[in-house]
C-alpha cells in the first residue's frame, strides 16, 4: 500500500483518461457507458436538490438583512404590487438593484399564491406555502451550485476520479455553504451563475499542445457545440455582473490571462478568427443580457435605467459603501477564508496561492485551468482589500472555485492507493489520517448545526408568532385578495399591529409577515443620501436606529410619540431584552408616556444564540402587548373566527 502525498501524483493518476469521458473496460460497448455516465450525473443532481432541500428546511437562522430586503421584498412588490406592504429600502427606491433575482422569486410567489388560491385553503397555508417556496428556489440553485463546481472539477481530474469526486464532498460538509447556500442573497445566484459559466467556458482558450507538424493554429471553435459552450458562458457570465457588478473582476481576470498567456502553457490557439468570435457572441450575448436585464427593470422601476451604474455611482462615487461598515485590509485573509472554509481553509489557501507556481502532470488544459482560477481568486480577494466595506459573502463566489483548486491537496492528504478500496479512475483508494478526518467533520456538524438552528433564530420565529396573533385576532383580514381588508367590521381601519424598535433590518419583513392588513413599522437606517462626501453634515448624521440606541426615552418622546399628539400606539411592541426597562420606565405611572394607556405585558420571548456582532441585539427577542386594545374586541374577533 503506497502513500499518496504528492497532489500531483493524485491529479496524474485521475487524468489518465479524457477530462470528459468515462474510460470502458475493453470489449464493453459504449453506448451503455455513455447511458450510465449520464444516469449517474442526473442522479448526482437529483441527490444534491434532495440535499439542499433538507439544508433549507433546517435553516431557521436570521444571518444577514440582504437575504430578504434585496431579494424577497421587491420579489413581493413584483408578485402583489407596492400597495401589498414590501419595504422597499433605498436601494429599490434609487435603482441600484437589478430586477432579475428577486423575478425569479416573485415568479414564485405569483404561482404559489395561484395555485392555493385554486385549492381553496385557509389563508393560514397559503401563508406557509409562501414562506417556503424561496426555499425551495434557492434548494436548487444552491444544488446546482454544488453540480457544476464537481462537473468543471471532472473537467480538470477526469470522471469519477477522487479529487472529483472530493469537491462535491467539501460542499456538502462545508459548514459555511450549508448555513449560506440556500439563503436567497444575490452573492449566492451570483455563485451559482459564476461556477455555471466556467464550467461551459472554453478553457482550451488558454494554450494548447504544441504540434511541431501542424503549421496552421489550432481551432478551438471548431465545432458548434464549443460556440453554443461560449454562448452560455458569456450568457451566465452577463447575468452574474449585472446582478453583482464586481463580478467582473473575475471575468476581467481572465481576459487578462488569455490576451497575456500570463500563467499559461502551450501555444496560443488565439487568431483573426477565434477573436471574430469571441467578440461577436460577447456582443450578440452581452446584448440579449443587457436588453433582457433593461426590459425587466423598465417594469418594476417605471423608467429606463441601468442598475449596475447606479450600484457603482452610490457606492463609490458617493462613497455610501462606508455608511455599513469599514474593515480592515486584511479581512478576507484573516476572517474571510478561515469563515467560508473553516477545517479546510488551509487546503484552500494552498490551492488559491500555490496553482500559479505548481506543475501537476495533468492534461494542459487542466494545469492552464487551475493557474488561471487561482490567479483569478488572488486577483478578487486583493481588489475587494481594497474597499472599505467588507462583508464574508462578498466572496462566496469563490467557494466553489476554491473547492476545485483544493481537491488535489484534499486527496492527497486523506486518502492512499490501496487494493479493494473505493473504486475511482486513478485506482481504488482508501482513507488514511481518519482520526483528524473524523474530528474535522464533527467540528464542521457542530458548527453548521448551531448556525442553522440556534444562533439568532429568534428573528424567524417572531414573524411566525405574530402572523399566528394576527390570523387569530383578525382572521376577516388574514387574506392577500384584494383590497386586502385593511378594515374591520364597523368600517375602521385596523390597527399598527407590531412596532419592532429592534436595530434596522433585524427580521424578515412582508416575506413572512405575508398579510398586507398586517400594519408593522420598524425603525430605519436609510443613508444620508442629501449629503456630500466628507461634508461635515455626513459625518454628524445619525440614523433612526442608532438615534434610539443613543437616547431611547428622548427618541420614544420626541420622535415616536411626541407629547403633542401623533404616533400610533402599535397592538405588540416588538425588541430585544435591552430595551425593556425603557419601556416600562418610558409608560409606567411616572413617565413620559403614563398618559398612553399602554399596560405592557411580555407574550413571547426567545433566546438569540450565544454571540451577535451587534451588542444591541444580545439576550432575548421580546414581544410585548401594550393591552391598548380592549379585551371586548379581542373576545369579538375571537368570535368572528368562530
Amino acid at each position: 500500500m503506497a502513500a499518496t502525498e504528492d497532489p500531483t501524483a493524485v491529479v496524474a493518476g485521475a487524468t489518465q483518461a479524457s477530462p470528459s469521458k468515462d474510460v470502458a473496460s475493453p470489449g464493453a460497448a459504449c453506448p451503455p457507458v455513455a447511458n450510465r455516465r449520464t444516469q449517474q450525473v442526473r442522479d448526482a443532481l437529483s441527490m444534491l436538490f434532495g440535499f439542499r432541500l433538507l439544508n433549507a428546511i433546517c435553516l431557521r437562522t436570521f444571518f444577514q438583512p440582504d437575504e430578504y430586503f434585496q431579494a424577497l421584498e421587491p420579489a413581493w412588490k413584483i408578485a402583489f404590487g407596492a400597495d401589498s406592504g414590501p419595504w422597499m429600502t433605498w436601494e429599490w427606491q434609487h435603482n441600484l438593484r437589478s430586477s432579475l433575482h428577486p423575478g425569479l422569486f416573485s415568479l414564485g410567489y405569483t404561482l404559489t399564491a395561484s395555485y392555493m388560491s385554486s385549492m381553496r385553503l385557509s389563508p393560514h397555508y397559503t401563508a406557509i406555502a409562501l414562506v417556503a417556496i424561496p426555499k425551495v428556489l434557492q434548494a436548487g440553485i444552491a444544488a446546482l451550485t454544488d453540480w457544476y463546481a464537481w462537473r468543471l472539477a471532472e473537467k480538470l481530474y477526469g470522471s469519477n476520479s477522487a479529487a472529483a469526486w472530493s469537491v462535491l464532498l467539501m460542499s456538502i460538509a462545508n459548514p459555511w455553504v450549508w448555513y449560506v447556500s440556500t439563503r436567497t442573497f444575490s452573492n449566492t445566484m451570483e455563485a451559482a451563475l459564476t461556477i455555471a459559466a466556467l464550467y461551459y467556458f472554453p478553457w482550451d482558450l488558454l494554450g494548447v499542445e504544441k504540434k511541431a507538424k501542424e503549421k496552421s493554429k489550432p481551432v478551438v471553435f471548431g465545432t458548434p457545440g464549443a460556440v453554443n459552450s461560449l454562448r452560455l458562458s458569456i450568457g451566465l457570465a452577463a447575468i452574474a455582473v449585472i446582478l453583482r457588478p464586481t463580478n467582473i473582476l473575475i471575468w476581467g481576470a481572465i481576459g487578462i490571462v488569455i490576451l497575456t498567456g500570463f500563467t499559461s502553457e502551450g501555444e496560443s490557439p488565439l487568431d483573426t478568427w477565434t477573436y471574430v468570435i469571441i467578440i461577436r457572441e460577447v456582443l450578440l450575448c452581452g446584448s440579449l443580457v443587457l436588453g433582457l436585464s433593461l426590459a425587466a427593470d423598465y417594469q418594476l422601476y417605471g423608467e429606463w435605467t441601468f442598475p449596475p451604474f447606479n450600484f457603482l455611482y452610490f457606492n463609490i462615487g458617493q462613497a455610501l459603501a462606508v455608511f455599513y461598515g469599514q474593515n480592515d485590509g486584511h479581512y478576507y485573509l484573516s476572517q474571510g477564508i478561515p469563515l467560508s472554509f473553516t477545517t479546510i481553509a488551509p487546503f484552500a489557501a494552498m490551492g488559491m496561492f500555490n496553482a500559479a507556481a505548481e506543475n501537476f502532470s495533468g492534461s494542459l488544459m487542466m494545469q492552464n485551468t487551475r493557474k488561471a482560477l487561482g490567479f483569478t481568486s488572488t486577483a478578487m480577494i486583493s481588489a475587494l482589500s481594497l474597499t472599505s466595506h467588507k462583508e464574508v459573502r462578498f466572496i462566496y463566489p469563490l467557494v466553489p472555485v476554491l473547492h476545485v483548486l483544493a481537491a488535489p491537496y484534499i486527496t492527497s492528504f486523506f486518502t492512499t492507493i490501496t487494493a479493494g478500496g473505493i473504486p475511482t479512475s486513478s485506482g481504488p483508494i482508501g482513507i488514511k489520517r481518519k482520526p483528524l478526518l473524523l474530528a474535522g467533520l464533527f467540528i464542521n456538524l457542530i458548527i453548521g448545526s448551531y448556525l442553522s438552528y440556534f444562533h439568532a433564530a429568534a428573528p424567524i420565529q417572531v414573524m411566525d408568532y405574530l402572523r399566528g396573533e394576527f390570523e387569530r385576532l383578525h382572521p376577516d383580514n388574514a387574506t392577500l385578495a384584494e383590497p386586502y381588508g385593511r378594515y374591520n367590521a364597523t368600517s375602521e381601519p385596523l390597527e399598527l399591529f407590531a412596532l419592532f424598535l429592534t436595530p434596522c433590518h433585524s427580521t424578515p419583513w412582508r416575506s413572512h409577515l405575508v398579510y398586507p392588513a398586517l400594519r408593522a413599522r420598524g425603525l430605519t437606517c436609510e443613508p444620508p443620501l442629501h449629503t456630500e462626501p466628507g461634508s461635515a453634515e455626513r459625518a454628524s448624521y445619525i440614523d433612526e436606529g442608532w438615534r434610539f440606541e443613543r437616547n431611547r426615552m428622548g427618541f420614544l418622546s420626541t420622535e415616536l410619540w411626541p407629547s403633542e399628539g401623533g404616533g400610533e400606539i402599535p397592538r405588540y411592541i416588538i425588541g430585544f431584552e435591552g430595551i425593556e426597562d425603557t419601556l416600562m420606565e418610558y409608560f409606567g405611572s411616572d413617565g413620559l408616556g403614563a398618559n398612553k394607556g399602554v399596560t405592557l405585558t411580555k407574550t413571547w420571548a426567545q433566546w438569540n444564540g450565544l454571540f451577535s456582532d451587534d451588542g444591541r441585539k444580545a439576550g432575548e427577542l421580546r414581544v410585548w402587548e401594550t393591552n391598548t386594545y380592549s379585551a371586548a374586541a379581542n373576545q369579538a374577533a375571537q368570535d368572528r373566527r368562530l
